[in-house]
């Protein structure tokens, strides 16, 4: 990806590739299209596309083997994940945590496993920051 000051913009569609390949890669367009048939029965043209959108936002890169393409991701699942969720958090919360949580507490959203990973990932942010 280009040293842009923003995030691409990336369809559902698009995430749901890139996703795949972040699995695991390299891997061809067929591959893609198999492992995307085992949720959605997209056709191989519809793949080949979002394959050739996401090389076009610089967000998957490929190298030509023979006559096939191995394609892979050029973002980390992790940056891409950082990104959107303070993109997300700043859109629809005016960038405040606490608002989302409680949003999905009152929701009946939370787990308890939920609960208690905020309450490690408060306490070991409490410990590094004091």
């Amino acid at each position: 990806m280009s040293q842009k000051s923003d995030k691409p913009d990336i369809s559902n569609a698009e995430f749901e590739v890139l996703d795949v390949l972040w699995d695991d890669h390299p891997a061809t367009s067929n591959e893609v299209v198999e492992r995307l048939n085992y949720k959605k029965d997209w056709h191989d043209k519809t793949v080949k596309t979002l394959l050739g959108r996401l090389v076009k936002k610089e967000v998957l890169g490929f190298e030509k083997q023979q006559r096939q393409y191995l394609y892979y991701p050029l973002i980390a699942r992790e940056d891409y994940t950082k990104k959107e969720t303070t993109s997300f958090v700043s859109r629809l919360f005016k960038g405040k945590i606490a608002p989302m949580v409680a949003g999905f507490a009152n929701q009946n959203s939370l787990s308890k496993q939920d609960v208690n990973e905020l309450k490690a990932l408060i306490k070991e942010w409490e410990e590094n920051n004091d």
